[in-house]
C-alpha cells in the first residue's frame, strides 16, 4: 500500500497552550532536517484556556498542521482514536503535547517500523525526571502488572511516545480508556512484533501533570478489563459456565456430606445437630445457587456474543 505522506504525528492535548508553539517548531525542526512528508494531527480534547486558538493560528502559517476540536473533555482514548481514523501516513507517531516527549526521537522510531519491520516501536523513559513517590513508583507497580497480565515485554506500556504501522492504528478500536494498552489491544488484533526504544524524558516546563491516584487505579481496572474481555469476550461459557459447574458441585458435595452425616449419627442413636442449623448447609446452598445463576450468566452471554456484529470479524494480513 502506498501513502502520501512518510509521517503522522498524533498530538493530543488539553490546556497546553504554552508548550504548544515550542512543540511545533521543534517537529518541524526535525521534519526538516530529515525530509519527511508529514502531518501533525492535533486533537484539542476540550481545553478550557487558548490551546485550540493557538492550534489554528499555528495551522495557518504551516499547512502540515490539521485540528480536530472536541466540545467537550472526552479523554485521551477518543483523541487517539479521531487521530487515527484522520492519519494518512506511512507511520503513525504518538506524542503527548507538554514538551516531555522529545521529537528528536522520531526518525530512529520511524526507521525501526520502516526498515527492521516492528509494528509497534514504544519508548521506554529509562530516567524519568517526575516525582518518585508520586508517579514513578506508581508507574512502576503498573507496568509490572501489566507486563505479567499482557505477557508484553515493555518496560513503559503507558509511554505515549511510540511509532506504529499505518495498517495498526486503523485495525484497533481505542476506547474508554484503553489507550494505555494499544500494545495489547494491537497484540489482539494480531500484530506481535512490538519493542521498544529507550528515549529521553524531558522535564516538564510548563502546566502540572494530569496524572494521579484514580488514573492509576483505573489503568489497572482497565487491564482486567481488557485481559478478560481479549480472554473470554467470545467464549464467556468457558468462564461463566466452569466457575458454575465448579461451584454447584462444591455446595452439591458439601450439602451432600452435612446430610449423611446427620443420616449416619441418627441412624446410630447418637446425639446429632439438625441440618438446619449447622451454618455450613446454608453456605452450601448459596454455592449451589451462585453456581446456577453462573452457569445461566454463560448461556445469557453466549447468547450475546452469537448476535454480536464482532463475532465474524477477523483480521486478514493477505488475500489473493
Amino acid at each position: 500500500m502506498s501513502y502520501d505522506k512518510d509521517l503522522s504525528i498524533v498530538i493530543s492535548l488539553y490546556n497546553e497552550e504554552e508548550s504548544l508553539p515550542e512543540l511545533i517548531e521543534w517537529i518541524e525542526k526535525v521534519m526538516t532536517k530529515e525530509g519527511y512528508k508529514y502531518e501533525v494531527i492535533m486533537v484539542n480534547d476540550g481545553s478550557t484556556d487558548a490551546s485550540w486558538k493557538i492550534v489554528k493560528e499555528l495551522a495557518a502559517k504551516n499547512p502540515a498542521i490539521r485540528g480536530i476540536c472536541f466540545r467537550r473533555n472526552y479523554g485521551k482514548s477518543a483523541a487517539l482514536y479521531h487521530g487515527f481514523a484522520a492519519a494518512e501516513g506511512r507511520v503513525v507517531v504518538t506524542m503527548d503535547a507538554d514538551l516531555q516527549d522529545s521529537p528528536e526521537e522520531i526518525p530512529e522510531m520511524y526507521r525501526m517500523v520502516t526498515e527492521e519491520g516492528w509494528d509497534i516501536v514504544s519508548g521506554w523513559k529509562k530516567q524519568r525526571y517526575d516525582n518518585k513517590l508520586t508517579k514513578n513508583l506508581p508507574s512502576k507497580l503498573y507496568n509490572a502488572t501489566a507486563r505479567w497480565v499482557t505477557g508484553i515485554k515493555l518496560h513503559d506500556m503507558n509511554c505515549g511516545l511510540k511509532a506504529y504501522k499505518n495498517e495498526v492504528v486503523k485495525d484497533i478500536e481505542v476506547y474508554g480508556e484503553m489507550h494505555r494498552y494499544i500494545p495489547y489491544l494491537a497484540k489482539n488484533a494480531g500484530y506481535s512484533r512490538i519493542t521498544e526504544k529507550p528515549v529521553q524524558h524531558q522535564k516538564r516546563k510548563y502546566g502540572v501533570s494530569k496524572f494521579g491516584l484514580e488514573r492509576f487505579v483505573n489503568g489497572l481496572l482497565d487491564l482486567i478489563s481488557l485481559w478478560f474481555l481479549s480472554k473470554f469476550g467470545k467464549k464467556p461459557m468457558h468462564f461463566f459456565g466452569f466457575t458454575g459447574i465448579l461451584m454447584f458441585l462444591v455446595g452439591g458435595i458439601m450439602a451432600v456430606w452435612i446430610i449423611a452425616e446427620k443420616l449416619i449419627q441418627q441412624g446410630r442413636g447418637l446425639t446429632y445437630r439438625p441440618v438446619t442449623e449447622q451454618p455450613l448447609f446454608y453456605l452450601a446452598l448459596v454455592a449451589v445457587i451462585l453456581g446456577v445463576l453462573l452457569f445461566l450468566a454463560g448461556f445469557i452471554c453466549e447468547m450475546i456474543s452469537r448476535n454480536s456484529s464482532e463475532r465474524n470479524r477477523y483480521n486478514i494480513k493477505e488475500e489473493f
